[in-house]
């Protein structure tokens, strides 16, 4: 278990908090780029407990400020776009996409435009996404991971609801390699059925590796028919394996998931079309705008039972209360991996999965996945980095357990 402080550490996203400075090392998806249109061209957005307005001017160019108007507060969602930015609908102050302003009706007032900047974030659009960067300047490149920039028509799946809890616990489900075979064990189109509900289908999971890879951490599960499957965690907060699954932290209580994906046309096939393919989940719970025991959870599909798992657990997740055992050796790992990273930015340096070199070449995370076998139907090649004993031999520093077992 971990104290309140470790907990805190690994799950505020305020800024000034470890982890919150952490996540604003990277680019985060914001919105889907189609929402943000001539006729609707401002969408409020809530980043790591930032209150933003993402925008669109006349001239095609797209921002992200703070909501709040450096004048007298009100929200910049309601501005007026014009050609050179944005203005509020309250007084008319006009900024443009860096939080310069450029007029402070009724008066000119100098003293201000020359002194006051308006809080701004770099934003670019990538997969049919809006991406958003909130750390220090100057910004590091959107890794090239393969199902972002490989050639073809973006998918994009967004949640709906945005997840009542924090986005740590989210993430800790995916290096968890036991809970599939248990809480998946009646999910829609399975066909199997298990010896009983207490253990669902885990013998058929006799063994589980995982180890590091340069993004993150590779799971594998080894099943009892001689196979085996594998799932990246992609630093911070993805899992990877084909597309993609961000959760995004909105604040301390609240994530976003969406999914994206490009996927790559067939040779000879149609032109593809320039849109991204977007779809929206039915809401997983109903009625979808209260929180547990307060509202019903849908238990059909994979997706709906890992949001239950997720969402009960608490908004954040009380780690001062657990009991890991053996099998939760690759939560353990994957703490670890967030403390040291927390620590790196701490010392002034970059953390993992920052690109800063713009021809960085294509980031395989599929490819990666053979970095490590030594067996079973999907196993080849040898083993890279960490080992699954190195990893977890090692003292936990600040994740509260020795070893997880």
């Amino acid at each position: 278990m971990l104290t309140q402080e470790q907990n805190d550490r690994l799950t505020r996203v305020g800024r000034g908090t470890p982890a919150g400075e952490l996540l604003r090392r990277y680019w985060h998806p914001v919105a889907v780029a189609q929402e943000l249109t001539d006729q609707q061209p401002t969408l409020f957005v809530r980043l790591l407990g930032e209150d933003l307005v993402l925008f669109k001017d006349k001239s095609g160019r797209a921002g992200l400020l703070a909501d709040h108007c450096s004048h007298r507060g009100a929200s910049l969602l309601y501005g007026r776009v014009e050609e050179r930015g944005i203005a509020c609908a309250y007084h008319g102050w006009l900024y443009d996409c860096e939080g310069n302003i450029l007029e402070t009706p009724p008066e000119r007032n100098d003293a201000i435009m020359n002194s006051v900047k308006h809080t701004a974030y770099p934003v670019q659009k990538l997969a049919g996404l809006y991406w958003a960067y909130l750390g220090p300047l100057p910004a590091p490149c959107i890794p090239p991971y393969d199902f972002l920039v490989r050639e073809g028509t973006p998918r994009v799946t967004v949640t709906r609801p945005v997840l009542d809890c924090n986005w740590f616990q989210c993430i800790e489900n995916t290096v968890d390699p036991t809970h599939a075979a248990i809480l998946h064990q009646d999910a829609e189109n399975r066909r199997a059925v298990p010896v009983n509900t207490t253990r669902g289908f885990i013998d058929d999971e006799p063994s589980f590796d995982f180890w590091r890879v340069p993004f993150g951490i590779m799971k594998r599960r080894n099943f009892a028919n001689g196979e085996s499957d594998e799932h990246p965690f992609i630093f911070p907060y993805i899992l990877g394996g084909g597309g993609a699954l961000y959760r995004v932290p909105v604040d301390d209580t609240h994530t976003w998931c969406v999914s994206v994906s490009v996927r790559p046309r067939e040779e000879g096939g149609e032109d593809e079309v320039e849109e991204a393919v977007v779809t929206y989940t039915e809401p997983f719970k109903d009625p979808p705008d209260r929180m547990h025991p307060f509202t019903r959870m849908k238990m059909n599909t994979i997706r709906q039972q890992d949001f239950m798992a997720w969402e009960t657990q608490r908004p954040i997740a009380d780690r001062t209360l657990e009991h890991l055992s053996f099998s939760d050796r690759a939560i353990v790992a994957m703490r670890r991996l967030m403390v040291e990273n927390i620590e790196k930015v701490e010392r002034g340096e970059d953390p993992l999965c920052v690109i800063r070199d713009p021809d960085h070449p294509v980031i395989d995370t599929i490819g990666a996945n053979n970095l490590n076998q030594t067996g079973g139907k999907t196993g080849r090649g040898r083993p890279y980095g960490i080992t699954t004993g190195t990893l977890m031999d090692q003292p936990l520093k600040g994740t509260g357990v020795e070893s997880g077992r």
